[in-house]
């Protein structure tokens, strides 16, 4: 009989996040830089905030923040 070696199945992890790569002006770029300094944040942490408050203004039924998602 062969000698069968057995390999570790790790299981698919799924990202609940996704990159994007987005482009400002160089005063909007600032301007967000100098509110995440200000509030100790990161500038990606200001802008996904942005989007999930324009988000939840535009379209209030699929706003889920605060829902733990």
């Amino acid at each position: 009989m062969a000698n069968k070696t057995k390999r570790a199945v790790s299981p698919k992890i799924e990202t609940q996040t996704l990159r994007a790569s987005v482009s400002f002006p160089r005063d909007l770029y600032d301007t967000l830089e100098r509110i995440a300094k200000e509030r100790k944040v990161s500038l990606a942490w200001i802008v996904r905030d942005a989007a999930e408050k324009y988000v939840g203004d535009q379209w209030p039924l699929f706003d889920d923040r605060g829902k733990g998602a």
